[in-house]
């Protein structure tokens, strides 16, 4: 009988553990992160939206990220808002990766939008891509994106005030390399 009962509980022990050891190396990274703040896949890099959210040009530290803008697109049309994401880039592979240069936002109509090219010459706290190399992160450490309140570079959208009605908004982060997109529900 005590061998018995040392069988059955080996085997009930035995098959509780194999869904947990299936997580460990095999699982897949997520590709989708359902709030700012989580790490999500795409490529070989992780990506983080530190936050998200509208700009007042009327605000001194709005109006900082407001800068650089091309001609043509520093002023809003009837019923846009200026939009901010700002993101964080990590490699943690053995090799060097370029980070992503595609970026847009799609609500829940289908309504995409796409980022408004912003002279990284002139405004300090824009997203660079670049080539992240091994254990490095995007922006990096010491630049004004890194340090500054958002601690990410700055991704800039014109966004019509009547798509916060159409929420979540979805952030699309395209893998330069190839491979499955990334997307963030932002906070708005």
């Amino acid at each position: 009988m005590p061998l018995r009962r040392l069988a059955i509980t080996t085997a009930v022990v035995l098959t509780a553990a194999l869904p947990v050891a299936a997580c460990g190396g095999g699982a897949a990274e997520p590709t989708h992160g359902a709030t700012e703040g989580v790490y999500v896949n795409t490529g070989e890099l992780k990506y983080q939206v530190q936050v998200s959210r509208q700009l007042t040009p009327l605000d001194p530290e709005d109006r900082d990220y407001l800068t650089g803008l091309p001609a043509g697109q520093q002023t809003l049309g009837k019923g846009e808002e200026w939009f901010a994401v700002f993101i964080r880039v990590f490699n943690m592979t053995k090799s060097p990766h370029p980070s992503a240069q595609q970026f847009s936002i799609r609500d829940t109509t289908g309504k995409v939008f796409t980022p408004v090219a912003v002279d990284t010459n002139v405004n300090r706290t824009a997203y660079r891509p670049l080539e992240v190399g091994s254990g490095d992160q995007i922006p990096v450490p010491g630049s004004l994106a890194r340090e500054n309140l958002t601690q990410g570079g700055l991704i800039l959208f014109k966004v019509p005030s009547s798509s916060y009605a159409n929420r979540p908004l979805e952030l699309r982060i395209v893998p330069p390399e190839g491979g499955q997109e990334a997307t963030v529900d932002l906070d708005v």
